[in-house]
């Protein structure tokens, strides 16, 4: 195994080590909790997926918390690129899956990555939701006007206007290579979706 790949593997164990155990790491929303909405347990899936694997992804063209736009186009040719659906600002699970990537920037990196996380709310929630959690490092992306239209386009848009909790692994080509529409209810696992990025060129 390459130096790289060894230190990368180390690293992923050790990362993965504290989000299995639920370290206080990852439960960013621990230090806000007395702000988060508990929605319920909610209906697992409410939409039809309008993708597949192997397709060239639709592009958008979005706003984002930090200021300025964020097409998908702008990182074809350059990264790969992993979109994060999540549902809502200040709900319970999203307020832990977005933390949990900030502790793996470098597997990101290793792969050549960047993540995109999408959600359907303006950009004061999400610029205060953030804040709260802890300023992400990759950027967060508001789906608010026309509402929903980049979800729309994926088949992730909930008949409540929120989106599913869904995971896109972009090549560098702008192909489609995983999909994961997750249960609403629980987190997707980063060890999954390491390892499909690990399947990229």
């Amino acid at each position: 195994m390459k130096k790289k790949g060894l230190i990368g593997a180390v690293f992923f164990l050790g990362a993965f080590l504290l989000l299995a155990a639920g370290a206080p790491v990852y439960s960013a929303s621990e230090a806000f909790k007395d702000n988060i909405y508990n929605t319920g347990h909610l209906k697992s899936r409410d939409s039809v997926l309008k993708v597949k694997v192997g397709q060239r992804a639709p592009d958008f063209t979005l706003r984002a918390v930090a200021g300025g736009p964020v097409s998908l186009g702008q990182f074809r040719g350059k990264k790969n690129v992993v979109l994060s659906f999540v549902p809502a600002a200040w709900t319970p699970v999203c307020s832990d899956q977005w933390p949990g990537y900030n502790i793996v920037k470098d597997l990101f990196d290793e792969h050549d990555a960047v993540l995109l996380g999408i959600t359907a709310d303006n950009i004061p929630t999400l610029f205060s939701w953030t804040n709260q959690m802890g300023t992400p490092w990759f950027p967060v992306l508001s789906d608010f006007w026309p509402h929903g239209k980049t979800a729309a386009r994926y088949g992730v848009l909930r008949s409540d206007g929120t989106t599913e909790r869904a995971l896109f692994v972009i090549d560098k080509l702008g192909v489609i290579r995983y999909i994961d529409v997750h249960d609403i209810n629980q987190r997707p696992s980063l060890e999954v979706l390491m390892g499909e990025l690990e399947k990229l060129p």
